[in-house]
Formats: C-alpha cells, structure tokens, sequence
C-alpha cells in the first residue's frame, strides 16, 4: 500500500494561504494533513504544483519519488481538513480493503485503487491529471463508511474546521502523547513551562503546551488552546476558544479562535480573532482586526473577484506567508492580506501581494522579489534558519503567480 496526496486546480482558491504553501501543511486544529497521513504508517508520495516541486523535495524528500507501479494506493485530496475524524475514516477505508471512492459533491476527496484498476487505466503523475483519472474510474461509492469529510473549498473554512476540530485533536494527542497534568485541564510536555499567576478556563476543552512552550505570568489561557512546540506566549496576554498555535510563534495581547503557523510571531498587545495567519508574519505593536460586522450579519468574503457567502457571523483576516504590519494597523472584516506585502494604517480593502500597502496615505507600491530575498535571510537568520536555494525560488515563484493582482488603478474601497 502507498498513499498518494495530490493538490488539485481548486487549491487555489484557498489563496492567500495556498500560494507558497504546500495544501498537505495548512494547520487546523493543530494538526496538518500530512500529520494524519504519516500515522498511517504508510510510504506516502505527493504531486504538487510546478513551483513547489522543490519545496517538496526539501521539506519532504520522501514525498518526491513516485508511488511504486503495482502497489495499491490511497489516493487523497490535499484539501481534505485535517482532523480525527479524517484520519478515522482513512483508517475505516484501508482497514475495509475495497476499492472505491469518497466523494463531496462534484470532489473526488479519497479513492483506494487496486493493482487490477492501475493496470487497465495508469495512474498520471500529474497535479491535472490526478482528478480526471479519478473521475473516470468505475468503482463502488464508499459512502456506506459514513464518509462526507470535510473539505477546505475557501480559507474561512480553515478557521470554521479549527474551531469543530481542535477538541478531538487535542484528546488524540494526549492519548497519544506524554504529558503531565500542571493544573485542571492543562497539560504539559517535556520542557514547557508556566507561568505564575495564570488564569485558566477549561471547561469548553484542554490546554496543551508541546515541547518547550512557554507561557509567562499573569495570563489568562481559556481552551481549547494548542501551543506548539517552542511557542512563547508573553506575560499579560489572553488566549481564548480555539487557537492552534504552530512551532517557534511569539504570541501577546488577545487571540481568540485563530489558527498561526510556525515561526510568525504577534508579540505586542492588539487582538486578533477568528484569523489565519500563515508563516513568518509579523504583526506590528497595536495591529488589530476585526471579526465581527457592526450589523452582526454574515460576513462575506471576496476571494479574487469572486463574492463568497461564509454562512459565518465571526471572520477576521486571512493573511498569507511572509506579510508585515506597522503599529496600530487597523484590519476590516473579512478581508484578505497576500503574501510578502507589508501594511500600514487602516486595511480597508483585499491586499495583494507583494505590495506596500498604505491606501490611508494614498500610497500602494510594489515590493520587488529581491527585496523579499534579503528581508528572508535577516528574518532568517534571527531564528537560526539557513535559507536555502528553494526558498528563494519560491519567493520569486510567488511574485510572478501574483503578478496580476497589483493591477490596481481604479479599484474601490470596500468596507
């Protein structure tokens, strides 16, 4: 058996979050895809888009290779939410041994093909090619598994899967893990510390610090919260309802219900709620956003043109790798910030990427990638981390996929 996770043409409406990221990476409930597929204990092979081939072949080397001809496989969605009941019903399916299909909606979201079926129909080992060859094979529905799992279709979906989520992950993990009870539902790996005079509400969900985590004093910790390992959560700071917190974060002020990938850091006071943040983000002393429209109605979102319904009263920012806040940045709700761009003032509008952008002083320029390739190696450097050839090629991939996006003459505030 092999496991093949393939990225298929609607990953991209999960921008900004998808452009420089792998689909297998994006956390939500403080786990990855590739986190599930790897408890499998299978070989697991990945077929990604063009630019990030090398991304994979640096991050994940054993992803690279292509799955063995004669193997059966487990074919599965990069967009498939990461959670226990996906990882569940990857478990039921292999275990069943039948070939078929789960779908949602018009999505093929996994498939286990047999020898016999690759045989008559070869698998193409091509991010196009994947979900067509799926669509095409004759096989059983396998929906008597109960299984409609849920998919990522946009990046507020991340946030509403956080939120469902978190609870179970956490309870896996302390099955799973070694941990030690410091007070009423809060528990500690190897290295954590915590703070003096914290306050701490578990009733809605455990608080789990992972190896090395820090909490300093007098905050005040309300779960389910998951803090990876080496996160850092500054004196007088509030996390609250549902924050997953990635590897190597800096964390201050108030979090609420909100989803940080590694190494990005919101150290000062400010609120952020009902957020994505991608990796290697700063959020400048004071930067705020909101998650909730002063009419308390539904929020909207705009992804690229496209009007997206949510069916959500509560979304804050979706913010993409590599962005930047000034002090005192101002986020509207629902709105979107592209990856590399650095923004002051008030965001009032979808920011694209690799711009600055300061529409309060009538001000949008774009950011070169050579900038973005010295500002990564200081950003670097301050962690530790060398900055390989692949980093630098994904940067100036991105700046080239975005390119469109800077076309800004004529475009209207949006509030």
């Amino acid at each position: 058996m092999a496991i093949v996770v393939f990225e298929d043409d609607k990953l991209d409406r999960l921008y900004p979050v998808s452009v420089g990221r792998l689909g297998y990476t994006i956390t939500c409930g403080g786990f990855r895809l590739i986190d599930w597929l790897q408890e499998l204990q299978q070989p697991i092979h990945g077929v990604v888009r063009p630019h990030l081939t090398e991304l994979q072949a640096c991050d994940f080397a054993g992803l690279a290779a292509p799955p063995p001809d004669r193997d059966p496989l487990l074919m599965v969605n990069a967009r498939l939410a990461p959670s226990r009941k996906t990882y569940a019903l990857l478990t039921r399916i292999l275990n069943d041994g039948r070939p078929g299909v789960v779908r949602n909606g018009a999505d093929t979201v996994i498939a286990l093909v047999s020898p016999e079926i690759r045989s008559q129909s070869p698998l193409p080992i091509t991010r196009e090619g994947i979900p067509a060859w799926l669509q095409s094979l004759r096989v059983a529905d396998l929906s008597d598994l109960d299984a409609t799992p849920p998919m990522f279709d946009y990046p507020h979906d991340i946030i509403r899967y956080n939120q469902t989520s978190i609870g179970e992950s956490l309870a896996y993990r302390l099955e799973r893990g070694v941990y030690r009870e410091i007070a009423e539902g809060v528990f500690a790996a190897e290295g954590a510390s915590f703070g003096l005079h914290c306050v701490t509400n578990t009733k809605k969900g455990p608080i789990l610090l992972d190896e090395h985590a820090m909490v300093g004093p007098f905050c005040y910790l309300s779960g389910p919260a998951y803090l990876g390992k080496h996160a850092r959560i500054n004196e007088h700071s509030a996390i609250k309802d549902g924050v997953a917190l990635g590897h190597t974060t800096k964390i201050g002020g108030e979090v609420e219900a909100s989803v940080v990938e590694a190494y990005s850091n919101k150290q000062h006071h400010g609120f952020l709620g009902h957020s994505y943040l991608g990796s290697w983000i700063n959020l400048g002393a004071g930067t705020c956003n909101s998650d909730l429209k002063n009419t308390y109605g539904v929020v909207k979102m705009e992804y690229r043109g496209e009007q997206v319904a949510t069916g959500m009263q509560f979304v804050g920012c979706m913010i993409g790798d590599y962005a930047k806040t000034a002090i005192n940045t101002g986020i509207f709700t629902g709105k979107t910030i592209g990856t590399c761009s650095m923004v002051y003032g008030f965001v009032t509008t979808n920011v694209p990427s690799f711009v600055n952008y300061a529409r309060l002083f009538g001000q949008v320029t774009e950011l070169t990638p050579e900038v973005m390739v010295a500002t990564q190696q200081r950003m670097f450097l301050r962690r530790k981390v060398t900055q390989r050839p692949c980093d630098i090629q994904l940067l100036h991939a991105m700046y080239e996929l975005t390119r469109h996006e800077r076309q800004l003459a004529g475009e209207p505030l949006s509030l």
